[in-house]
């Protein structure tokens, strides 16, 4: 044993060097801080920030943002995910019209709101999704709209029929891994309650796309990842997103892989083949990557299909 090692560093996993494909560039351009600066103007929190993603400088320049809504503090502590554990603040009464006059000065065409879990919530947070959306249908009605919401534990059907009434143009929810690693990745929530709540959507109102997305990496089997495309699609998901999993900080699940560009490309055609509308699935894909484009290309998708139907 080398006499000058220490005991922590024995004891310290390494973690793994990221290959090149993942490599993105730190964010310094104006376009970055101009949205950085209208953020925190409204006093708004982004997952972009809060979750560590790594396409921030690209989304920011561009200014499109993900905007996290009911506060930056979550109530559970999933193993993946870098946003902070703890009790949340009250909600914020301004933060709905705050988001839509951010929405208008930045001129968005398609925007996405997500938010962490409220389950100290009675409702966990659904109704300030659908004040969320009134205010951006009446601040700016050509904008298009887009909502990843938790699972709802323990009151989703309420919860959801309350979202799909205000009509938001993408409902989408992700299921994060499969369901063998769920106890480890994400334990406070349920696999199949996930995709209940996709499919409640879906029955509710289906003309409301409906999307899902999952992370690679985690150590999951390809035939898994199969098997939860043939789940999305028989809870008629629209759109699949598959993105490599990158570890935020050493107390996280680790990666266990990195799946090659090659590799995302070819579970991009099979999930095609299945008959998703939409496919993104790329080492850098997030659930709200490149989502206004992916948004106009799925329903463009939908009209061929409908067109096709009548003959």
């Amino acid at each position: 044993m080398n006499k000058n090692a220490s005991p922590m560093n024995e004891e310290t996993p390494v973690r793994q060097r990221k290959p090149d494909w993942i490599r993105v560039k730190a964010p310094t351009s104006p376009g970055y801080a101009a949205t950085r600066k209208l953020m925190r103007e409204k006093g708004l929190a982004t997952v972009c920030e809060e979750a560590a993603c790594p396409n921030i400088g690209e989304c920011w320049t561009k200014k499109h943002a993900t905007v996290m809504i009911l506060g930056d503090v979550c109530t559970r502590a999933c193993a993946f995910c870098n946003v902070k554990t703890g009790m949340p603040r009250k909600v914020d009464v301004n933060e709905p019209q705050n988001l839509a006059d951010a929405s208008a000065e930045m001129g968005l065409e398609h925007i996405v709101i997500t938010s962490v879990d409220r389950d100290d919530l009675p409702d966990g947070g659904a109704s300030q999704f659908v004040k969320v959306i009134e205010a951006l249908r009446k601040t700016t009605p050509d904008t298009t709209i887009e909502i990843l919401t938790p699972d709802f534990r323990n009151k989703h059907e309420a919860a959801v029929e309350a979202i799909v009434a205000a009509r938001p143009d993408v409902y989408n929810h992700n299921l994060e891994t499969v369901p063998r690693l769920y106890p480890t990745i994400r334990p406070g929530a349920r696999y199949y309650a996930s995709l209940r709540l996709l499919e409640t959507v879906k029955r509710l109102d289906p003309s409301i796309f409906t999307k899902s997305g999952i992370m690679l990496g985690l150590g999951e089997e390809r035939m898994e990842v199969h098997q939860v495309m043939d789940d999305m699609r028989s809870a008629d998901i629209d759109f699949l997103t598959m993105g490599q999993y990158l570890q935020p900080t050493p107390k996280h699940a680790k990666v266990m892989e990195f799946v090659t560009p090659q590799a995302f490309s070819a579970y991009a055609a099979i999930a095609r083949a299945k008959g998703f509308l939409q496919v993104a699935s790329s080492p850098l894909t997030r659930s709200s990557y490149h989502a206004g484009e992916d948004f106009a290309q799925m329903r463009a998708a939908r009209e061929a299909q409908l067109a096709r139907a009548k003959g």
